[in-house]
């Protein structure tokens, strides 16, 4: 084995020591996020189904915010930041414009999540006054420490300083190759974050203008409808920020893997200019209830996010047909029975294959989200947390567990410490997954809430149209309890692999596509035209709605009166008015109008 290693091909280490200990520290950062939400979520798990409870009720909030910022937001975009970093110098074949630029922004993500982390850990300690029992969606009314929403920006601050830095490498690589095509996984880079750009300006002045101030006693109100809207801006596209690296490394990686190619450059770079286009003028979707906003720009979102279905389903068939490719190449035959012939015993392909089937299952419980009517139906159900662990916890997480197992002896020098506990891992995690998000889709069915350490209220019983809510509750903590020992055995992994001895040659190249860039316009290439349309497209999708909103309730006045008015015949209007009214609402409940 060491003799092969030792004529194999340099890995990214060998080339690029530099930007290597840069990724290292960003997946490191990751992984520790990782752990450190999944104990959080294992406390949840067991807590909420009455299985095992040692923190009191009152600590169940600042669990879940630590489970939700850790996970979604550390763990992924640390995560996100290595990948790029490995990808854009990977794919132009050169080193970054100025590694201590490089670490100045690491420097910052790591300072800010330190800040929020302390806020919220602050609310296991009564006696102090330090604490974000804000949940992940952390928009007012409820309000965090100063700390919290500090360490929000620093860290937003420092993405967009990588953005930055990834932007600064392909201009200087763009002046070597003037007429030569932006490289596949540099284009996927660049346009995510120009999508994160865009979609940072809502949290961005949520934060600073708004919750900041707030917290710090500078503001005596801010208007929740308004801040809500500004989360939810960035609330939704910050999911494909956490899907598109992903997607890169289905696109880039997985058909190497698979012992092929990919069936097409010019698809894959359609699909990221759609995400660019259409993962922000959507966030309306996740606000159906609010009052405030009026429905017809509610159906505008609605029809919106429906679009969004077609880069995901290019996505399957690409990735798919790539798969097949590899595996006809090593043999496979017949309709299905190349399937046999893919790698499984491999945790990298095993596992991001496992991620994209389970990803399928979230797209269409996305889909019943996206829909106004029956979004109501499962409206702050657990059934929407079971939704988003299958996206972000599994099509995400997963993916991004198994490709370190491709990725990390590539900028370590060290093998994974043992594939069979890998393959293990990842195929733990998905059949955890499984269990626990088909739990909490059922229960959400059947009304069981999301967000409360107490949900087995007396007097009411939830029927379940199978089983009962008593075995679901198990289904679900068993589900988290496996997803949790799944984590124990990655991080273990790679924490044992940090001891295999160094070797050389561990480099693995990625295959060419099989149609490549040449055979897509070069219009593709155009960034400033996308980001452009972009822009254009938030612009329409929102400027009437916060208009709407700060018209009607101003911009930090919270606006007191309820949205639909409702007739107060004591305060409000004359005699013969509200008559005429009660009148009204008589014959429409006759006629059915009203139930």
């Amino acid at each position: 084995m060491s003799e092969a290693l030792e004529t194999g091909t340099p890995s990214f280490m060998d080339r690029f020591p530099q930007e290597a200990a840069v990724v290292r520290a960003s997946l490191i950062s990751s992984f520790i996020a990782l752990f450190l939400g999944a104990v959080f979520g294992l406390i949840q798990a067991l807590h909420r189904t009455d299985v095992f409870r040692f923190l009191d009720s009152q600590y169940y909030y600042t669990v879940l915010t630590a489970h939700g910022v850790l996970m979604v937001v550390s763990f992924t975009i640390f995560f996100l930041v290595g990948v790029f970093t490995w990808a854009t110098v990977r794919s132009l074949d050169r080193p970054l414009v100025d590694i201590r630029y490089t670490w100045a922004w690491y420097g910052l993500m790591a300072i800010g999540t330190l800040m929020a982390v302390v806020a919220i850990l602050g609310g296991f300690i009564p006696s102090t006054d330090i604490s974000a029992d804000v949940l992940f969606t952390f928009y007012a009314p409820m309000q965090a420490h100063p700390l919290f929403y500090g360490g929000l920006a620093i860290f937003i601050i420092g993405t967009w300083l990588a953005g930055a830095d990834y932007f600064r490498a392909w201009y200087a690589w763009k002046q070597e190759h003037p007429d030569e095509r932006i490289p596949l996984q540099t284009f996927m880079v660049l346009t995510t974050m120009l999508m994160w750009y865009i979609a940072t300006i809502g949290v961005a002045i949520a934060v600073v203008v708004f919750l900041l101030p707030w917290s710090l006693g500078l503001l005596d109100s801010v208007n929740p409808l308004l801040t809500r809207t500004l989360f939810w801006f960035w609330g939704h596209p910050v999911v494909y920020f956490w899907l598109m690296p992903a997607y890169l490394l289905w696109y880039t990686v997985l058909p190497s893997i698979s012992g092929g190619r990919l069936f097409s450059d010019p698809l894959a770079r359609v699909v990221f200019v759609l995400f660019l286009l259409l993962s922000t003028p959507v966030g309306i979707h996740h606000q159906y209830v609010d009052p405030g906003i009026a429905e017809g720009f509610k159906m505008i979102a609605m029809t919106n996010t429906m679009f969004l279905l077609l880069p995901s389903l290019l996505t399957a068939f690409t990735v798919v047909a790539s798969m097949e490719h590899g595996a006809r190449q090593r043999g496979g035959t017949g309709l299905f029975g190349w399937l046999r012939a893919l790698p499984w015993r491999n945790p990298a392909f095993t596992g991001m294959a496992l991620a994209g089937l389970m990803f399928a299952a979230g797209g269409f419980s996305g889909m019943v989200n996206a829909g106004m009517n029956i979004n109501y139906l499962v409206h702050n159900t657990i059934w929407v947390p079971g939704h988003f662990h299958l996206t972000v916890g599994t099509a995400v997480a997963l993916t991004f567990m198994a490709a370190t197992y491709w990725l990390w002896p590539q900028v370590t020098n060290k093998p994974i410490f043992s594939r069979p506990i890998a393959l293990a891992q990842v195929v733990l995690w998905f059949v955890g997954m499984a269990l626990m998000s088909n739990a909490m889709h059922v229960m959400g069915l059947f009304g069981v809430p999301r967000r409360t350490a107490e949900p087995q209220y007396q007097g009411f019983d939830f029927v379940a149209s199978f089983g009962s809510i008593t075995e679901l509750r198990m289904q679900l903590a068993l589900g988290g309890t496996l997803l949790f020992l799944s984590t124990i055995l990655f991080v273990s992994n790679i924490a044992l692999s940090t001891g295999s001895p160094r070797m050389s040659g561990l480099g693995k190249p990625l295959s060419e596509p099989l149609s490549p860039a040449a055979d897509s316009p070069k219009v593709l290439d155009n960034l400033t035209l996308w980001f452009g349309i972009a822009m254009v497209l938030v612009v329409l999708a929102y400027i009437l709605p916060l208009a709407s909103i700060i018209t009607d309730s101003g911009i930090v006045d919270p606006g007191v009166r309820p949205v639909p008015m409702l007739v107060d015949a004591a305060n409000g209007l004359g005699p013969i008015s509200a008559v005429t009214d009660a009148a009204s609402r008589v014959v429409a409940a006759v006629v059915g109008v009203v139930p």
